[in-house]
């Protein structure tokens, strides 16, 4: 039986961590406003603690361990960004924290995690030897798996992002996010669900890691190779939790290409002033790639987070 998380669990996990995070601020671009032909509204959670959104759901997990279960400490898997939050959060309550992170993993999230006091484990960039590395430390060691979105604590604490951000713009049509594992897209999910305006939520994702489209598509879950997209944080395949949200509750998966990503990506750092990650940028690319479904709209775009390899821009390697 799948413990999935319910609204009052997103309310829970806002009143615990809310002395834990930044509350971050929504932007805006005329300029990009101009090129889509709609209102676009930025939720910038590369400004979050840690760099990213995935501290809400790493913070929601740790601070609602019991002392016993907090003493052994936490382990996860992560591409980065799961792990510095996990490690940042950890580091607050005074507990261990182990990341198992793919030998691929970029420079700068490696030394976030270190810098949090996180210990790495690196291995295989597959998801199965994610997985089964992070199961069998934690066995090992008795400390607690926190999974990085197949996680009721995660999405509930994910979920948070979108509460905020339907009371900074309430009237928001449409929010649209970047989905790799899925949980930001299920905590949105389950918060725009109890929006009085029932905004629509739309995902976006590169085609060189398109599961959640291909899944949507048919109806189940389908899994592909996704290591060779610029976009590392979106890698990770949709799991049980999280596709019960998307199968349910998204409007469309949307994929774009990697120069997409790029150009998008130097859009909103020249545009706006906004270091966003190649992942992050991939929701703007989306909307940028299919203006015609967001024209007229007022239209949520989530930012998740900002930790780039400032030695290696993806437009300098090109």
């Amino acid at each position: 039986m799948v413990n999935i998380p319910t609204f009052e669990n997103a309310l829970e996990a806002r009143r615990r961590i809310d002395s834990w995070i930044h509350l971050t601020p929504v932007l805006t671009s005329q300029y990009l406003n101009g090129v889509v032909g709609a209102e676009l509204f930025f939720k910038c959670e590369n400004f979050q603690k840690a760099g990213a959104f995935k501290t809400r759901g790493a913070a929601n997990a740790v601070f609602g361990l019991s002392g016993a279960s907090a003493a052994r400490g936490v382990v996860t898997h992560s591409s980065g960004n799961h792990g510095a939050s996990l490690a940042y959060a950890a580091a607050r309550r005074g507990i261990p924290a182990t990341v198992v992170m793919p030998d691929n993993a970029v420079r700068a999230k490696r030394e976030a995690v270190r810098h949090y006091g996180g210990r790495i484990f690196e291995c295989e960039p597959s998801a199965s030897a994610r997985e089964e590395t992070a199961r069998e430390l934690a066995a090992n060691s008795g400390g607690e798996l926190v999974h990085p979105y197949n996680d009721a604590r995660v999405i509930a604490g994910q979920a948070t992002c979108a509460i905020e951000f339907l009371e900074q713009v309430p009237d928001l049509d449409t929010v649209i996010a970047p989905i790799g594992g899925g949980g930001l897209i299920a905590g949105t999910c389950l918060a725009s669900r109890e929006n009085a305006t029932r905004v629509e939520v739309f995902a976006a994702e590169p085609e060189l890691a398109d599961d959640a489209c291909r899944s949507l598509r048919a109806g189940r879950l389908v899994s592909v190779d996704s290591s060779g997209t610029i976009a590392d944080g979106l890698r990770a395949p949709l799991m049980e939790m999280t596709w019960h949200f998307v199968s349910r509750h998204v409007r469309d998966v949307l994929t774009v290409g990697e120069t997409e990503i790029v150009d998008a990506m130097k859009s909103m750092w020249q545009r706006m002033k906004v270091t966003a990650e190649p992942s992050s940028a991939v929701a703007l690319a989306a909307v940028l790639k299919y203006r015609e479904t967001f024209v007229g709209k007022s239209v949520g775009v989530i930012v998740t987070g900002g930790n780039s390899d400032l030695d290696n821009l993806p437009w300098n390697l090109r």
